[in-house]
């Protein structure tokens, strides 16, 4: 197993992410862990760019959040994500954070599948050219 398949991205939520009563926007919460997940998969250069030109596509097929206390404008919070598989799917666990107290406020998971770009056809199994570029072999 690689040496570290987690990943932290720092932000504060903007003005526009939430209601009127400066929450968060329970849909928001999903933008923030999709840039989470992107910072990940940049450290091993296979973001979306690098799937397409590898020739698959990699649709989020499940997406499951807990709320357990709302974000708010400007509260400075730290998005954690973890890979955890990646045989026959990618899967993602994710813990967002007060960054000053360290409080848990949101656990969330994703879950994507591989896609032939070419043909549309739905993988089994995720291709090689994932466990390349993670350094990982087959769970």
């Amino acid at each position: 197993m690689p040496a570290d398949l987690t990943a932290e991205l720092a932000l504060s939520p903007a003005f526009h992410d939430c209601d009127p009563m400066n929450v968060v926007w329970h849909g928001n919460y999903f933008r923030y862990l999709e840039l989470a997940r992107c910072k990940l998969l940049q450290r091993f250069d296979y973001d979306y760019p690098q799937m397409l030109e590898s020739g698959y596509l990699w649709p989020v097929v499940d997406a499951r959040i807990k709320y357990i206390r709302p974000l708010r404008f400007g509260q400075p919070l730290v998005v954690a994500v973890q890979l955890v598989e990646w045989e026959n799917r990618l899967k993602f666990d994710y813990r967002i954070r007060d960054a000053e107290t360290g409080q848990k406020l949101t656990a969330a998971h994703t879950i994507q599948v591989a896609v032939e770009a070419a043909s549309g056809e739905m993988l089994y199994v995720c291709p090689p050219v994932l466990w390349q570029k993670l350094g990982v072999a087959p769970q």
